[in-house]
């Protein structure tokens, strides 16, 4: 079955230019002009990934963002001309996945959205494969680690497919301190930019999901000008 996407972008020329290319490159394509029309969409029908623009009317893209990520760890691609750190780290804070700036090349943007479906493609595979299960229980918290299930004190906590990875990579490497270049190569399967901004917001919006205290985390820690590990006692 060929990928299904959802364009919310209300600049008409450059949705007919992605529909025309992605479609050639095997996707199918739902595209709304507004916020309110691009959720409406969501809601009623399966995508395998959004592509969402920032500055929208009705519903600007942070708020798309927000409201899908109640409820979906769906891949979502931000695309804006607003190409500065603060957004990005707003995008990425709010659960977006990737973040392209406009103007953009067609040949990048199909290259993102094709890592970003297929670590998703990967991450759901896990999820359903049999396999003995791994558990790790850390005072009120449990983390199903073949599955990605998190629980604090018995109630689940939602993660994004890229929080999950994040976790998982630390939990099943304790103590092993990882540059924020080796976290990007093995999550985002990229050369790392010296974009700092997607690895600390994710970093930041774990610790907010796992720690009992994010500003002083216990296992999840900093080692400054270095990286992070995930501190397990001896």
């Amino acid at each position: 079955m060929p990928h299904k996407i959802l364009l919310i972008e209300d600049d008409a020329s450059i949705i007919d230019m992605l529909t025309g290319y992605l479609t050639k490159e095997g996707y199918v394509i739902r595209s709304a002009g507004d916020g309110e029309d691009g959720l409406a969409l969501f809601r009623n029908e399966n995508f395998d990934l959004l592509v969402v623009d920032l500055m929208m009317p009705k519903l600007d893209g942070m708020e798309v963002i927000k409201r899908v990520r109640e409820t979906s760890s769906v891949p979502i691609l931000i695309m804006s001309a607003k190409d500065n750190d603060v957004d990005k780290a707003i995008g990425l804070g709010f659960g977006a996945d990737d973040y392209i700036a406009k103007p953009f090349s067609l040949i990048e943007i199909t290259a993102r959205i094709k890592a970003a479906i297929r670590r998703a493609t990967l991450y759901a595979r896990r999820e359903s494969e049999e396999k003995p299960e791994t558990v790790v229980v850390l005072d009120g918290l449990t983390v199903d680690l073949d599955n990605y299930l998190v629980r604090r004190n018995g109630e689940e906590i939602k993660l994004t497919a890229k929080e999950a990875e994040i976790l998982g990579l630390f939990l099943r490497n304790p103590n092993r301190v990882f540059t924020k270049a080796q976290i990007y190569g093995f999550i985002w399967n990229d050369d790392y930019l010296g974009d700092e901004n997607v690895i600390n917001v994710h970093i930041r919006r774990l610790r907010e999901k796992i720690e009992q205290d994010p500003s002083e985390p216990r296992y999840l820690q900093t080692l400054w000008g270095i990286g992070y590990r995930w501190t397990v006692a001896e």
